[in-house]
């Protein structure tokens, strides 16, 4: 199996910004628990600050990857592209948020690509990319793993 992580603006701060918030823990140091925790499955790590970054790297994965596990940050709530990028492949995403988005600002209550995610997680800290693998394992209550997606 194999499971992309895309991370979006600032969370390369990770460990270092907003710790009451985010916690003390880097991203990098996550991944490498995560990795340890899923021996199984492939894992690719990608993160940028950039839109369009974010959007090549869902279109070069997404028609190959099995799961995509997107945490776009503030452009959850700004970028249509992103929501476009998303609705155009075939790989099922789920969105990951490490706060609680609806017990922080109101802008932070409406998500543009929830609606054409799987799922979304939300305020579980880092735990939330863990939940996210174990749904495309199989821990989606069906028994077996996501494959494909209705739009």
């Amino acid at each position: 199996m194999h499971i992309v992580i895309i991370n979006g603006p600032n969370l390369n701060l990770l460990g270092k910004r907003e710790p009451g918030i985010y916690g003390s823990e880097s991203f990098e140091d996550y991944f490498a628990a995560l990795q340890k925790q899923f021996p199984a499955v492939q894992f690719t790590y990608f993160q940028s600050n950039v839109e369009g970054e974010i959007i090549n790297q869902l279109h070069e994965q997404g028609f190959s990857a099995d799961g995509i596990l997107l945490n776009a940050g503030g452009y959850t709530h700004t970028s249509v592209a992103i929501r476009d990028a998303i609705a155009a492949i075939k790989t099922p995403v789920i969105e990951i948020h490490i706060s609680n988005v609806y017990a922080r600002e109101e802008f932070r209550h409406t998500s543009l690509i929830a609606p054409k995610c799987a799922g979304s997680i939300c305020g579980l800290g880092m735990k939330g990319y863990a939940l996210g693998v174990q749904y495309f394992l199989g821990g989606n209550g069906s028994g077996v793993g996501l494959i494909g997606r209705d739009k």
